[in-house]
């Protein structure tokens, strides 16, 4: 497959594994120090519907049962979409990105359904980034299920995540207080992503997703774009030599009670299987009811039964 390497922040380079930004550089000098109780502090600049973000899912997932007790993770949110006021690369409009999201997907082992931009597109992802704010602070753990409950719907089920009633939708499943996540929304969020933005800036963050490893001294290794799981291991032990790996629980069982929902290339990379063994164990587990699934145009999303 060969995809055109374009600076629209809507076309996702696969090869390259960026959503990038134009007209930004990243700065070979950071030095962001880590104030924080784990070995090493990690900042995620991503954005709710950059395809290449959906893609590392597995790796992100698997870094946190691998190296969950030595890292601390920060979300930001980068403004992949403010709005459809440009023309370049082939993209004017919605409808453009749908045959592209179809071919990521391909790329990247990850059901994605590009119709979204067909059937009900996005004006913008600054609404999505600024419910995430809204969900940060009420909690961190609640926020990052609501980011992945957005992009489980405007992925795999074609749901306009930019819309006011959807995203109370997702705040509900991730169980925030919805009260309080709707004034956070109309107020503080907005203040909370407008300093990511700057914070995003301040770092010549140029697309994403984009990650910084930082230790105690202030050293920093970066992971840019979409990569294997080894160039995550591999930034962590330049930065701690003797950081080892956790040997985390890798039966089905114990992964759907930590993660709840389970693409099939998750699957595969959590439990050290290949696809098609992978595959193989789930449609075991679908038979004997222990699982759901749900069906999207390019793949399949596994779900645990409570």
């Amino acid at each position: 497959m060969t995809i055109k390497t374009t600076n629209n922040p809507m076309i996702c380079d696969p090869e390259s594994g960026i959503c990038e930004i134009p007209e930004q550089k990243i700065s070979d000098q950071k030095n962001i120090m880590n104030t924080g109780s784990t070995p090493l502090k990690v900042l995620y600049f991503t954005d709710p519907i950059c395809s290449s973000c959906w893609g590392i899912e597995p790796q992100l997932r698997k870094l946190k049962l691998a190296y969950g007790d030595i890292i601390e993770i920060e979300y930001h949110m980068g403004g992949l979409l403010p709005d459809w006021s440009y023309n370049s690369g082939g993209i004017s409009k919605p409808s453009d990105v749908a045959h592209h999201w179809d071919e990521v997907s391909m790329y990247y082992n990850m059901p994605i359904d590009g119709d979204v931009w067909l059937e009900d597109p996005l004006d913008s992802s600054y609404p999505p980034s600024i419910a995430f704010k809204a969900a940060q602070l009420q909690n961190e753990n609640k926020a990052i299920n609501m980011l992945r409950v957005m992009r489980e719907m405007v992925f795999l089920k074609k749901m306009n995540i930019a819309k006011v009633e959807v995203i109370i939708e997702a705040a509900t499943k991730a169980g925030l207080d919805i009260n309080r996540f709707g004034a956070d929304l109309n107020g503080i969020a907005k203040d909370e992503f407008s300093k990511d933005l700057a914070l995003a800036r301040s770092m010549h963050v140029r697309g994403f997703p984009t990650i910084f490893f930082n230790d105690m001294e202030g050293n920093t290794e970066m992971v840019y774009g979409y990569k294997a799981f080894n160039a995550y291991e591999e930034a962590i032990t330049k930065l701690v030599p003797a950081a080892a790996k956790r040997d985390y629980p890798k039966d089905w069982k114990n992964l759907f009670q930590t993660y709840n929902t389970l693409t099939t290339r998750e699957f595969a990379e959590l439990s050290a299987l290949t696809s098609e063994d992978a595959d193989k164990k789930l449609n075991i587990l679908l038979e004997a009811g222990s699982i759901w699934r749900y069906n999207a145009k390019n793949g399949a999303l596994w779900i645990s039964k409570p």
